[in-house]
């Protein structure tokens, strides 16, 4: 299975994807998240101009953070940088849009805003509405501005509702998902994209990713201590935090967990001094988000999250459990080194390159 990494935007960037390329990991991606990280067309013009084959992802953006005019004028000048290296995620705005306290928008906001990229970045006139004023647009500037003739790829965030892979299906792109560790729920969203793909598109080769963090154990450590803890804490304080945030449309996923799970998410919000209906609770469940957790929140990363969206593990473990995901269908494993990035990236290279 093909690696790469996923890092926050920050000045510095371009010096991980250096490394990165060097270890011979296949794509660098970087979040966009406007109220949390830095901008990540900042930071990938920085990692393009200093690399030369790495692959630079955005993962992911939205149409309720960004016009897509706005995208896409900012996915074609990078790939004016880096010809054909290009990739561009695109989803709901699930954590974005919450970490602005607003809710994410609809799949056929996402499927729209998908058509207009894929439209402009390939050089096409699009359609664009702004109210009830529609009309048809296209970049009035070529040459040395932008590059719409090497292609974007393009990635759809998927987590377990079928209607973002349908629209990966309908669209021809690929498939992105956070912490999916499991064989089943990927063969499903590949049914999925396959069945909307039907009597649309030609049939063409498209790749999927799964974002996850990776711990490989020292002999004879605990796979539940602090060291495991705070390489995989992040991404489970962000599930917690997005359980805690219990708008109409998270509250299911609150019943979904389990009820030591339920406990975590009380303590959670306990600790962050908020409820999970307090107008302002964007502002005390997000910040540092994703990033590497306090020692005091290490007792929230239960080992069941741990077990579920990372993979910790001896190196016989960890490539049985990459092997049945790649079984499933997953090209490429993407992770979010927090700990010692370097380290952590050499340790996955010499994993799996």
């Amino acid at each position: 299975m093909r690696a790469g990494v996923v890092v926050a935007a920050q000045p510095g960037v371009e010096d991980l994807a250096v490394r990165a390329e060097e270890l011979g990991l296949h794509s660098f991606w970087v979040n966009d998240t406007p109220m949390v990280h830095g901008d990540p067309f900042v930071a990938l013009s920085l990692c393009a101009k200093a690399t030369s084959r790495i692959r630079l992802g955005i993962g992911v953006t939205s149409p309720a953070l960004r016009s897509a005019p706005a995208a896409a004028s900012g996915l074609a000048s990078l790939n004016a940088l880096a010809p054909g290296r290009i990739i561009c995620g695109v989803g709901t705005g699930n954590t974005a849009r919450r970490t602005l306290g607003m809710r994410p928008t609809t799949a056929a906001g996402l499927e729209n805003f998908t058509v207009a990229l894929q439209d402009l970045c390939a050089g096409r006139s699009t359609e664009y509405r702004e109210g009830d004023r529609v009309r048809d647009i296209r970049f009035l500037h070529a040459g040395a501005h932008v590059n719409t003739a090497d292609p974007i790829e393009f990635v759809v965030a998927a987590l377990l509702g079928p209607k973002a892979a349908a629209v990966a299906g309908r669209r021809g792109t690929g498939l992105i998902s956070f912490g999916l560790l499991d064989p089943t729920a990927w063969h499903t969203l590949h049914d999925t994209r396959r069945q909307a793909a039907q009597g649309t598109a030609p049939d063409s080769h498209t790749d999927s990713y799964v974002v996850t963090s990776l711990h490989l154990l020292d002999e004879d450590e605990d796979p539940q201590g602090d060291a495991a803890r705070d390489a995989t804490g992040h991404l489970v304080l962000s599930l917690l935090a997005f359980a805690a945030d219990t708008g109409a449309d998270t509250a299911a996923l609150a019943e979904q967990l389990g009820p030591e799970e339920r406990e975590a998410v009380r303590r959670l919000l306990d600790r962050r001094g908020t409820t999970a209906t307090a107008p302002d609770r964007h502002t005390k469940l997000y910040p540092n988000y994703l990033g590497r957790i306090a020692p005091q929140d290490r007792d929230l990363v239960l080992p069941s999250l741990m077990n579920t969206l990372a993979l910790v593990g001896t190196r016989d473990d960890l490539l049985a459990r990459i092997t049945t995901l790649e079984q499933a269908g997953v090209d490429e494993l993407l992770i979010q080194p927090v700990i010692d990035p370097p380290t952590e990236m050499a340790q996955l290279a010499k994993l799996l390159t």
